[in-house]
């Protein structure tokens, strides 16, 4: 799994199903560290299978910058501390820009919170400074010579804590920033209990209820604004719960009174009806929420909420329309691609590189280890038949491709 995802590095996509798939074969994948990341995603030594996210993989923090890490790393062991770590990489390429996206990606963690690092940024760097102007110009005596014990000249650090902590939701933020993924949490596991009793799952709607109120909740995915002919703005915003997502409608009216609410990540609990009709009125199977009101729950709001027990009901079903259309389902077919190492990554290039150039309708699911251990990951996309297994077999052998 850590190899695929260094192939998939620069697909957050992919990272994100691959991550998950993580979560259900029992491995964690943890935010990137200092002390233990590489360049690339790696395993962590120990009883529980886990994984560390490679700190190349953050934006801003370039290969030779890590490249640097390591190297300090490979000759003094692992950092003790953030002093030992400036000492240590005074002068190298691990510029401010990179130790700010280092903090905000969580690699620092185990030696301080991140608000209290980025509330110290213009003090942590200037102590690599000041060590940096010492390490070049040298310590020496009133004789002229060296010392050996600096220690009594050493700059200290001294960090003080920040105003107020930054939010949950700046810290989840960053991560979706620099990492491409939410890593540490998912945006609404703090929201669950809420959303629970106060709205009612996206997936428990049906087109059987066109037309009925409903008050729905989640976080924001997309947004879209656009122009109507009488040149007022309205807008398009796709909401998301722990387990179905769904399309807003916000007419002029209603999206005047809330313009400032619609920002990505952001929670949202909306009162409404709920529309399955197309453009030429025909009823269909996709599900839309015309939006009344709405409104932001913040973490705050989330943390202090005292569950009563109660929860939102779906409303009561009406009966389907004869107009209704349902969309034709294929049902994709399988095919599964055996390799014993998933170290090899040459093979792990091609086969995404075959997914990506034959976009079809059927599902690769790659099996990996020996036989007494092997594991099945069902990989992001699918392809065609006809124009990939011929590419698939002749990179893996005929024998280890077979269709289910």
């Amino acid at each position: 799994m850590a190899a695929l995802m260094t192939s998939d590095f620069d697909d957050t996509d992919r990272l994100a199903i691959e991550i998950t798939e993580c979560k259900h074969m029992g491995m964690q994948v943890l935010p990137p560290d200092v002390n233990e990341s590489f360049i690339e995603f790696a395993v962590v030594p120990g009883k529980n299978p886990q994984i560390r996210f490679g700190m190349a993989a953050i934006k801003n923090v370039g290969t030779g910058a890590v490249e640097s890490i390591l190297e300090a790393r490979d000759k003094g062991g692992a950092f003790n501390g953030l002093e030992d770590f400036m000492t240590r990489l005074a002068g190298s390429s691990v510029n401010r820009k990179a130790i700010e996206s280092l903090v905000k990606a969580g690699a620092f963690d185990r030696f301080e919170d991140r608000s209290t690092l980025l509330h110290n940024m213009d003090t942590i760097i200037a102590y690599g400074q000041r060590i940096h102007k010492q390490q070049q110009l040298g310590q020496t005596d009133l004789f002229g010579g060296l010392v050996d014990d600096v220690g009594a000249n050493q700059p200290t650090l001294a960090l003080v804590a920040p105003p107020a902590p930054h939010s949950t939701r700046e810290l989840l933020s960053w991560e979706r920033e620099l990492l491409g993924l939410f890593l540490t949490q998912q945006p609404l596991e703090a929201f669950s209990a809420l959303l629970a009793e106060q709205t009612v799952p996206l997936g428990s709607l049906l087109p059987e209820h066109d037309g009925k109120a409903v008050t729905i909740g989640g976080a924001i995915s997309e947004f879209r604004e656009i122009t109507t002919k009488n040149g007022q703005k309205m807008a398009f915003v796709k909401i998301a719960d722990e387990f179905a997502e769904t399309e807003l409608i916000l007419f002029p009216s209603i999206y005047q009174q809330t313009i400032g609410l619609w920002e990505r990540d952001r929670v949202i609990i909306a009162r409404g009806k709920v529309n399955t009709k197309d453009r030429e009125g025909n009823a269909t199977t996709e599900i839309k929420i015309l939006v009344d009101d709405a409104r932001e729950v913040t973490h705050e709001q989330a943390a202090a909420y005292q569950p009563t027990g109660k929860k939102q009901r779906a409303p009561k079903a009406g009966k389907l329309k004869p107009t209704l259309k349902k969309p034709a389902t294929i049902e994709p077919s399988r095919v599964f691609v055996r390799m014993v190492s998933s170290a090899d990554q040459t093979k792990l290039r091609s086969i995404k590189s075959i997914i990506d150039k034959n976009p079809g309708e059927m599902q690769v699911v790659l099996v990996v280890g020996k036989d007494e251990a092997k594991q099945a990951i069902r990989l992001p996309g699918s392809i065609s038949q006809e124009q990939a297994m011929a590419s698939l077999q002749e990179t893996f052998g005929a024998e280890n491709v077979k269709l289910a």
